[in-house]
């Protein structure tokens, strides 16, 4: 019979490994529908650039809290995968990091600054964004093929950054949709139709290359009966996709109807992708390195940190959803007085 302590060192670590994933997730689908604005901001004049601003103005600083969670739980909960993985992502890591403190003196900044300096912090705000995109995507296309830094990881880590960067754009032409009237929502309406082809690109990309990088994803996801289980993952995203498409074909609609249809959609897209990552390498948090049992602090130091984790993690998720229930309408142009 199992004690309490092997109880708990068996739970402590999957616990852990479940609030990383979902703050990840939840930073994916949060920031990277903000992240995709910045991306598309240089499409339009000042003054639609300043709605597009707007709409994200009250949620892009709290979106990047699940980031530093993310990141935070990897450190103190799993402190042999987090040196292994950052010390082989480390340049994606600094270009990521700059390009988020670019993106925020930008933000802050443009709203002051005279008309004449406007434009170049717009085009700085716009260079954060896509470099913390890009740098997103290298690192996942890298992590998904075991951390290879051969000149074939290097190839797909751009492959899959350009794709990311794409995804992002999409989900942030899908807010854009939901938040936005007349001429700037017949743009990203049209943004989402050119956009949507890249994001299934990465994907299906990503789709591939997990179960080529290793001999055991592939027996996870071609093994009888495994994939019969299975199946419903890549059919489902597979719908989605198409009704994704025929939706974007035609917004937006007289009324303003099912505006917030394809955020929600894309956001279930992510979300199954982020599934069948999860079920490809678990056990595994360093792909064929380290399992979590592994990578996990002592039993100990979890159960403190999990009892921090319940006390800080319904407060940011009671914060995010106040946030957007509060600025819920449609966007306007962002003002400090």
């Amino acid at each position: 019979m199992m004690t309490i302590e092997q109880m708990l060192a068996d739970w402590l670590p999957l616990a852990f490994v479940g609030l990383m994933g979902l703050s990840i997730l939840i930073y994916v689908v949060l920031d990277g529908f903000d992240l995709g604005v910045g991306i598309l901001s240089p499409l339009v004049n000042e003054g639609e650039r300043d709605i597009m601003i707007g709409s994200i103005g009250p949620f892009w600083d709290a979106n990047e809290t699940w980031l530093v969670l993310a990141v935070g739980l990897l450190l103190v909960a799993f402190p042999a995968a987090h040196g292994t993985i950052l010390t082989a992502l480390y340049l994606p890591t600094l270009l990521l990091l700059i390009g988020l403190i670019l993106r925020g003196v930008a933000f802050e900044f443009r709203a002051k600054a005279p008309s004449a300096r406007k434009r170049t912090w717009d085009m700085t705000f716009f260079a954060g964004s896509a470099m913390s995109a890009l740098a997103q995507g290298y690192m996942l296309g890298v992590y998904v093929i075991g951390l290879d830094q051969s000149l074939s990881g290097f190839a797909f880590g751009l492959l899959t950054g350009v794709c990311l960067a794409a995804a992002y754009a999409f989900i942030g032409a899908t807010w854009l949709l939901a938040k936005t009237e007349g001429v700037l929502q017949l743009a990203a309406a049209q943004w989402a139709r050119r956009l949507i082809l890249p994001m299934a690109l990465g994907m299906v990309a990503i789709s591939i290359a997990s179960p080529l990088a290793s001999d055991e994803i592939f027996a996870k996801w071609f093994r009888l009966p495994e994939a019969l289980y299975l199946a419903p993952i890549p059919l489902m995203a597979g719908g989605l996709f198409v009704l994704l498409f025929l939706l974007v074909r035609d917004m937006p609609f007289t009324g303003d109807r099912l505006r917030w249809a394809p955020f929600g959609i894309t956001a279930a897209i992510f979300i199954l992708g982020f599934v069948g990552l999860a079920y490809s390498f678990f056990p595994y948090i360093v792909p064929g390195q380290l399992t979590i049992w592994q990578a996990a602090a002592s039993r100990d130091a979890l159960l403190i940190i999990l009892y921090g984790a319940v006390f800080v993690l319904p407060i940011i998720l009671g914060y995010t959803v106040f946030a957007y229930r509060v600025f819920g309408g449609k966007a306007t142009v962002l003002r400090y007085e």
